[in-house]
């Protein structure tokens, strides 16, 4: 597979910008982001996953919100700084929630005993 990313330089030798990645790439990102949701779809209707099914749905949409930003928001083409804000932000909701879920009860507790 040939990456569709190249960078421009003037005649000094400075970057200039990147170009955009080309429609077969946004195409591929769009199918990747389908199946990731089919099977939030599928993992969400099968009983045995119950147990598992909020880490599993949380998993998916983190890689989701990863590949959205990375791609749709160009990020991936940016200064690592900038995915690493994002990354912060979602790291935090991600603890923020999770906490939320154990102190209202959301995940089962052990037996006491």
């Amino acid at each position: 597979m040939s990456t569709e990313h190249h960078v421009a330089h003037d005649a000094g030798g400075h970057e200039l910008e990147h170009a955009h990645p080309g429609p077969r790439t946004y195409t591929i990102i769009g199918v990747i982001l389908a199946v990731i949701t089919l099977i939030e779809v599928w993992a969400y209707n099968q009983a045995f996953l119950r147990p598992a099914l909020v880490p599993i749905l949380l998993s998916l949409s983190a890689v989701k919100f990863a590949t959205v930003v990375g791609f749709y928001m160009h990020l991936r083409f940016d200064n690592p700084l900038f995915l690493a804000v994002f990354g912060f932000g979602l790291a935090v909701a991600g603890s923020v929630i999770t906490a939320f879920m154990f102190l209202f009860g959301q995940y089962p507790q052990p037996p006491h005993g």
